[in-house]
């Protein structure tokens, strides 16, 4: 199993380069059936690794481009009622793939955004009061530009929440931005990726995951990271309990990419920020340096 993730990682990093963190935390996301919220400036990659992972996994991908005309049906499907049907068909939208990478998604309406919601937390959709499964696994990348705010709208908190974790995409160091040059690396370089694990294998990193032993001690130290995001002076909204929940999986899973069957406290304080920091409103302060603060005040278990 350890093999497996780290073929996934060496290709993905043979195509995104400089950007470690990021693919670590994409899988993470993956293996604890969450979904990934990617925040950067254009051109830093951040639609080519949707690309590559499932090319690299062999599951399905749809690229959904969010515009401020996008309808719910165009992501989730419809019926057809056509005369000369027996009953209704089917017209699935792109929500219908394992890997569903959603771009810049502060560009459509809240309410076309709310169209996700139930994909993003069921694994399923409702079309006319018929409800479909998805496929398994099942993950949503969205992006989104932090500088551009010139129509968009800004994801409501139920939304975000639906996001196990939230990645800053920055730009890559000097060594791999040269290297990107020198190699011309773009989508293409993405599509000749071959799998280098089945749909089954990843299926038993996934339930593997969830059977990542966390013991008493960490969970206290997850609930008093938690609870103190409730009390601190700069913090106005706190991490509700799914938060908890989410911090959880997180650290499972990152216990998991480095090949441990147990959870430390070092993996908790990695994925405290991207976990943690969408899930409040902070004051004075960006959320990521409340997380931080946070992080210092509480003391982890030695």
């Amino acid at each position: 199993m350890s093999k497996g993730i780290q073929d996934i990682i060496a290709h993905l990093q043979s195509v995104f380069l400089g950007q470690g963190d990021v693919v670590r935390f994409v899988l993470c996301a993956l293996f604890s059936r969450g979904n990934v919220l990617l925040e950067g400036v254009p051109g830093v990659g951040k639609t080519l690794i949707g690309l590559a992972l499932s090319r690299l996994l062999d599951l399905s991908f749809r690229r959904i481009q969010f515009t401020n005309d996008l309808l719910p049906s165009d992501i989730m499907g419809f019926h057809d009622f056509r005369a000369g049907l027996a009953e209704p068909e089917l017209m699935r939208g792109p929500v219908f793939a394992s890997i569903v990478l959603v771009d810049e998604i502060n560009r459509t309406s809240p309410k076309t955004q709310s169209a996700l919601l139930e994909a993003m937390e069921e694994r399923q959709v409702t079309i006319d009061g018929i409800t479909y499964p998805l496929p398994e696994p099942f993950m949503v990348i969205a992006t989104q530009n932090p500088i551009e705010v010139a129509g968009t709208f800004p994801l409501p908190e139920s939304q975000l929440d639906r996001f196990l974790l939230k990645v800053n995409v920055g730009y890559p160091p000097l060594e791999e931005e040269r290297e990107i040059l020198v190699k011309a690396i773009d989508h293409k370089d993405a599509l000749k990726l071959t799998p280098v694990v089945s749909r089954e294998e990843i299926q038993n990193i996934i339930a593997a995951t969830s059977a990542i032993k966390v013991h008493k001690d960490v969970l206290d130290y997850m609930t008093a990271l938690v609870r103190s995001t409730r009390v601190q002076a700069k913090i106005e909204l706190g991490v509700s309990p799914r938060g908890g929940l989410a911090l959880k999986r997180a650290a499972q899973a990152w216990a998991m990419i480095q090949n441990r069957d147990f959870v430390t406290p070092g993996d908790v304080r990695k994925v405290a920020v991207p976990v943690l920091a969408h899930r409040i409103i902070a004051k004075g302060k960006s959320p990521i340096d409340a997380i931080e603060d946070v992080l210092h005040a509480v003391p982890a278990p030695v």
